[in-house]
């Protein structure tokens, strides 16, 4: 069992990005961040490759749309660019395993729809074989509160996948849907290559539908990370996220990194 790196979804500050990316990209090296996933990264590869090597920034992962040719994400930021385009894009960039992250709630209600999209994940994998990448996928609650066959839909989708295709676990949204993340990433195994260390206070009700406006840093919250940290014994990159911070981001971002090297270093 290897030390998963800290690194930080991109997603977090995707504002202060449009705003400054350079500036942007230098705070968070100031932190101590020396890995970032990328996120929208299809359109600016020249202006966030010069600012990682500026800063000394690895982009091992980055998220992408692989499996929908055209999606309606809840925040609506996210575009399709074709196949091709992304694997080249992240290729340029360092990045080793481009994930998915989104397909709609209602594309986990049939044992249908989990196996098209299972085939259509596993096709991309092939695709980015050929360009030397792995292809993955990123959890929100709803794959887990859907239910096929009495088991939650995200176990059929997980079944369905060549091995090859990797999985990256958002624990606060797998906890929000109803798993006890110890054994989740008990079962999951060695295909667990990243975790999203998100944290925030659990409550019924609490979905990707209707961001919550209570998400704190790693560590603050009821998300048992600690545990989940030591159960995923294959896990690479333990990165932060925040889809939505009340305070400021930086901050927040700041601290989330002080709890994981604390958990993971200390």
């Amino acid at each position: 069992m290897s030390t998963p790196q800290i690194s930080v979804q991109l997603y977090s500050v995707y504002p202060q990005l449009e705003a400054d990316l350079d500036g942007t990209l230098g705070k968070i090296a100031a932190m101590g961040f020396t890995n970032v996933e990328a996120f929208d990264f299809v359109r600016r590869v020249p202006a966030l490759k010069a600012s990682f090597e500026k800063y000394g920034l690895a982009c091992p992962t980055a998220h992408a749309i692989l499996v929908e040719e055209d999606v309606a994400t809840p925040d609506g930021l996210l575009t399709v660019p074709p196949p091709a385009e992304v694997f080249a894009a992240a290729k340029e960039l360092g990045v080793g395993v481009v994930i998915d992250p989104y397909v709609a709630p209602a594309k986990w209600q049939t044992i249908e729809d989990v196996q098209r999209s299972a085939s259509r994940l596993n096709e991309r994998a092939a695709e980015a074989a050929q360009y030397g990448l792995s292809v993955g996928y990123h959890n929100h609650d709803h794959e887990f509160t859907a239910v096929i066959d009495g088991r939650p839909a995200y176990e059929a989708f997980v079944d369905l996948l060549d091995p090859a295709v990797l999985l990256e676990v958002d624990l606060y949204w797998a906890t929000a849907g109803g798993q006890d993340l110890v054994e989740l990433l008990g079962r999951l195994g060695d295909r667990v290559v990243a975790v999203h260390t998100k944290d925030g206070p659990m409550r019924p009700g609490i979905s990707a539908a209707q961001l919550p406006d209570d998400q704190c840093p790693a560590g603050q919250g009821d998300v048992p990370l600690v545990a989940a940290l030591a159960a995923g014994t294959a896990v690479k990159y333990a990165v932060v996220e925040f889809d939505k911070y009340a305070g400021d981001i930086f901050e927040g971002i700041q601290a989330s990194y002080s709890f994981l090297d604390a958990t993971l270093n200390g």
